[in-house]
């Protein structure tokens, strides 16, 4: 295995879900600033953790920074695997359910238990659009 091919099975993957996806388009929310979410996320600055591998970040919307802005709820194992799988807006709901809770930790847990390929597959039949890998600061 070449060195450039060992590398890019250690970098991180980042993942929208199609449900994510179909809310995100109503917001205004950009891929760039989930990938910026993600880089805070790997630096430790991480909202709230939720448990079950679910985790809170917010994000700013244009014109309303991250106070007033979107709560994106990530399944990780913050390290290397990041799917963007709820949002919400601040001015729409305080938070989430605990059974909404319960719902997402099941979701987050099939979603990190998937292999490389498995991944790969659900890129291609569209339930999952991997984000951040062709995004240049």
């Amino acid at each position: 295995m070449y060195a450039t091919e060992w590398h890019s099975l250690l970098m991180e993957r980042v993942f929208k879900t199609r449900y994510f996806s179909r809310w995100m388009r109503k917001t205004g929310l950009t891929d760039r600033a989930l990938c910026s979410a993600v880089a805070e996320m790997m630096q430790g600055l991480i909202d709230a953790d939720l448990g079950g591998g679910v985790v809170k970040k917010r994000v700013g919307l244009a014109g309303r920074g991250k106070r007033g802005g979107a709560r994106t709820l990530v399944a990780t194992n913050k390290g290397n695997r990041w799917f963007f799988i709820y949002g919400f807006e601040k001015n729409d709901r305080a938070n989430i359910t605990d059974d909404e809770l319960e719902a997402l930790n099941d979701i987050a847990e099939q979603l990190l238990a998937r292999t490389g390929k498995q991944l790969d597959e659900a890129v291609q039949d569209g339930s999952l659009q991997e984000i951040c890998h062709d995004i240049k600061d």
